[in-house]
This record gives C-alpha cells, structure tokens and sequence, in this order.
C-alpha cells in the first residue's frame, strides 16, 4: 500500500522520513512517496493514485484549493475552509480532509489565546484562520496583497487588517523565512511586524534545518514559539489516523522530522 505527498515544489518535504518512519512502527508494510506535480497535471495525477494501490495523500503547495475541487466528499473543515491537505480514497471515491486546522490547533494546546493574526490568504492561512475561529478566537488575517485579506475575510467572517496589529498569537502562513536567508529584524518587517508589540505565542508554519528568522526574532521577545515541524507532525498525524484507523506514534514522528 502507498501514500505520497503531492505538491511542486516537493523536495524539500519531510513528511516522507515522518510517515515511512510511523508505518515501520505500526508494523505496516506502506510506503510513503514524495510526487512532484505541476498545477495543470494535479487533477488527472490524484485520480489516478488509487488505480496505483495508493491509500491516500497528502497535498500542499500549490495544490490545497484544487484538492478541495476534485473531490466526492469533503470534511465539514474541508468544506468550509475551502482547501485541503488529506485525500483519502476508498471504494472509488475521493475523500478531501483538512488535517491542517486541527493540526494546529493539536500543537498549540489550551488555552487558545483570546486575539489571533494570522499573516497570509493561502490555503495554510485559511486553515489557521479558520480553526482559531472555531476555538473562540478574535481572528484578523493579513496579507500582502489585501485584497486576498479581504476576500478570505469575507468568507470566513473575520476582520481583515491592512498593516499588522498587536495580537496574543500571530500565525506565520506565508513563505517568509523557507529560504532561511533572512535576518530575524528583515523578516519582521518584510510581514510588517517591526515596530509592532511582539505576540505572547508566534506559530510558524515555515521549517527548516532550525530556527527560521522570524522565530529567532519572536523568541528574542521572550514569545513562546510552535515550529513548523511540531505542526508537521500534528496535521500528519491526523492524515495517518484517517488512512490507517490506527493512533500515530507521535514521538517517532517527531525524532523523524528532525533527524539529520
């Protein structure tokens, strides 16, 4: 049996060493595949995957919006978030989760803080935005183009804010930091955080080989930081339940991801 990652780029994915490493401790002879696919070939590819002994996938960027399109059925977070990031295929029929929302939520713990900003309109920032909604957070969405803002804020009837604001959580959803070039006060400012009150908890969705720049500017304000891999594991662990019916190891996912 197979499950993979669909996604373009796809190389830079960890999910691949997390789940091959869950499976081999459930005892599951499954493997986990890394399936680079362009925008104009994801439809046709992720309908294909069942005919090839494929369980189920994962799907990320820039896939999440168009996972949501091609499917039977979608989860009540699926649906109203507008994306998702699971498929699972079963007796010919696609099913669309979005493990991405509880995910975060699974990392972040109670209590949810009373104000959220999250800081991007993808399909990562719908999620976010969508789940500290449900939890009883004030949420205001940022983005770069506002326009994107508004328009997910429409949706999700939320506040969008055309410059960032003081909030008891911020949720990093954009792309900022994946290169890890940037200097902690650069990446700051290019979210339009510089000069504004640091959070009490930043949740970075970006990871990498350590610290991004804008946790090391958080942590420098004494913030509690949720890494991006620590959300890996959470919304992973979600997917793995839903193909496997099985509880994830969460600890040997977690030594996983961060296993040189």
């Amino acid at each position: 049996m197979f499950a993979g990652v669909l996604g373009y780029p796809v190389a830079h994915s960890r999910s691949p060493a997390m789940m091959n490493a869950a499976f081999a401790e459930l005892g599951l002879r499954w493997r986990y595949l890394k399936l680079p696919v362009p925008p104009e070939r994801f439809a046709e590819t992720a309908r294909a995957l069942p005919g090839s002994r494929y369980r189920g996938a994962n799907v990320t960027i820039p896939h999440k919006i168009a996972a949501s399109a091609i499917a039977d059925e979608l989860t009540d977070a699926a649906e109203a978030i507008g994306a998702a990031n699971t498929l699972v295929f079963e007796n010919g029929r696609i099913l669309a989760d979005n493990t991405d929302a509880g995910g975060l939520l699974d990392a972040l713990g109670e209590p949810v803080p009373s104000t959220a900003l999250v800081l991007g309109a993808g399909g990562a920032g719908r999620a976010a935005a969508w789940a500290l909604r449900e939890a009883g957070a004030r949420v205001a969405v940022w983005n770069r183009t506002a326009e994107r803002a508004a328009a997910l804020a429409s949706e999700l009837v939320i506040r969008h804010v055309r410059d960032p604001e003081p909030s008891e959580l911020v949720v990093n959803a954009t792309s900022v930091g994946l290169a890890g070039a940037e200097q902690p006060e650069d990446a700051a400012r290019a979210l339009g955080l510089a000069g504004v009150e640091a959070p009490t908890v930043l949740v970075e969705l970006v990871y990498g080989s350590g610290p991004t720049p804008l946790s090391r500017w958080a942590s420098a304000r004494r913030a509690r930081v949720v890494d991006g891999l620590e959300i890996l594991v959470r919304q992973g662990a979600r997917s793995l339940e839903l193909w496997t019916g099985r509880p994830a190891p969460l600890e040997v996912m977690r030594k996983a991801v961060i296993a040189p």
